[in-house]
């Protein structure tokens, strides 16, 4: 596949969190309920007759700190509210309502510069249509009215890696400007994809980063095949059939003209005045790549660490929190190669554990002070996951306490190397692990409270004397 080539360009629609619907007064919360129909009125199923209230300022709001995110520019000129007309069961009123851009000519820059940027051809505003049940034939219109953000990027994207990459980069800047839904399902794209020779095809809904890589995949390697066999690749539009993973024609040759854009009469335009622009300026969130950048030189770690934490936001927060309270470069140990390692075993997040920053805190004030050795905080984790117990209480409840007393550890040492001759020869022959065996009797009758480092260095010491 040659990638200059190769054209993929995505439409991505995110439902902004908002608590009410853009024209209407109906909540936005389809997402947590499951009674169909339940969150409708006149206005958002299209009765007859019935105008849509005014714009929703708080979606108008989020849209332009998006745009600003994503480097746009705003366009200083009326900006209507379009009529795009289609019939479909899912949109009753024969027309769906969306906006000419709010933000133009923008880039989505990636951070390390593994991939190449991206264009961003317009960011706007448009509510979404209700839900459609093609193999039942039912709708449900809770989601119709939705306020959503579309943002179109440039046909920049040169393979499937590259459309993976950018989704996350972008999902997870979205979700930290705390402006969009999050869920499962939430997010759909329409994929463009073309190459040498074709036209563009276009795949509508496709609704998670998994199927938009697969999508892209599928469509490339099905236009070079068709080129191949000397066949024509229409433009046309497709669907994604997640279960067998292809996809399937849907109608073909479709064009803007064929929604017959229109101003909608019942809307004014927006005029967007340069000192509303800039106060959405202002209240710009911090990016992923802005926390990661702080907290290298705010707290001192490692690169490798600060993407790990930054690639959740309730990850990043905990450890913020708790980094003006304990050894920064230890807290960021702890948390990138120990917490997310029992997260990632029981497949939970941070916030269904009993895990809480008092606790950690505790945890890793306890370790820092040798109060405890790495091998019983480690336990304790373990332990407080899924207990939520106070480390501290536990310690002093069961004696967890590390031991100092190198005579205590002397004794052991002593007792280990009198009960194991074998080992003991095997490393005086020079089989340097056995002393992983014997050190691994030291440390489990210690239970784990002696200091891994100190017992080394005595069981060495004695074993080269003796």
């Amino acid at each position: 596949m040659d990638p200059k080539a190769t054209k993929i360009g995505l439409e991505i629609h995110v439902p902004l969190r908002t608590e009410k619907k853009l024209f209407c007064d109906c909540p936005t919360s389809y997402h947590e309920i499951d009674t169909p129909n339940s969150l409708i009125c006149e206005i958002c199923t299209g009765m007859p007759g019935i105008k849509p209230m005014p714009i929703n300022s708080k979606a108008l709001d989020a849209v332009i700190i998006i745009a600003h995110l994503l480097n746009c520019t705003i366009p200083r000129k009326r900006i209507y509210m379009k009529r795009k007309h289609y019939d479909y069961p899912d949109l009753p009123k024969g027309y769906q309502i969306t906006s000419e851009p709010i933000g133009v000519d923008g880039v989505f820059r990636f951070d390390g510069g593994q991939f190449p940027d991206i264009g961003i051809w317009e960011v706007h505003l448009e509510e979404d249509p209700g839900q459609y049940n093609l193999a039942k034939g039912l709708v449900d219109y809770n989601r119709s009215g939705v306020p959503l953000v579309e943002i179109v990027t440039a046909p920049d994207i040169q393979d499937p890696e590259h459309a993976r990459s950018f989704m996350k980069d972008l999902l997870k800047m979205l979700e930290y400007s705390d402006l969009i839904l999050e869920g499962t399902g939430i997010i759909r794209a329409d994929v463009n994809v073309s190459v040498a020779g074709g036209n563009r095809v276009e795949v509508k809904n496709v609704n998670s980063i998994r199927s938009i890589y697969r999508a892209i995949k599928y469509e490339i390697l099905r236009q070079e095949a068709l080129l191949s066999r000397g066949r024509v690749i229409e433009q046309e539009t497709r669907g994604w059939d997640e279960e067998r993973g292809e996809t399937y024609t849907l109608r073909k040759k479709e064009s803007a003209e064929d929604y017959r854009y229109i101003p909608d009469p019942d809307l004014p335009p927006i005029l967007l005045g340069e000192e509303y622009i800039s106060k959405m300026r202002e209240l710009l969130p911090e990016t992923p790549q802005d926390i990661r950048q702080r907290f290298i030189s705010k707290y001192g770690i490692s690169e490798k660490y600060a993407r790990v934490l930054t690639n959740n936001r309730d990850i990043a927060r905990f450890f913020e929190n708790l980094a003006t309270k304990v050894d920064p470069p230890l807290l960021a140990t702890w948390v990138c190669e120990e917490l997310l390692a029992q997260l990632n075993y029981r497949g939970i997040s941070l916030s269904e554990t009993k895990i809480t920053e008092q606790n950690f805190y505790e945890l890793i004030s306890l370790l820092s002070s040798a109060a405890i050795t790495e091998a019983t905080a480690k336990k304790l984790l373990e332990r407080i996951v899924d207990s939520g117990e106070s480390p501290r209480e536990v310690v002093e409840a069961e004696g967890l306490g590390a031991i100092k007393d190198d005579g205590s550890l002397e004794r052991v040492v002593e007792e280990v190397i009198e009960e194991n001759p074998g080992p003991i020869s095997d490393y005086r022959s020079g089989k340097t692990e056995a002393l992983n065996f014997l050190m691994g009797q030291v440390m489990r009758r210690m239970r784990g409270r002696a200091d891994a480092k100190r017992v080394s260095k005595i069981l060495r010491s004695k074993l080269d004397k003796s």
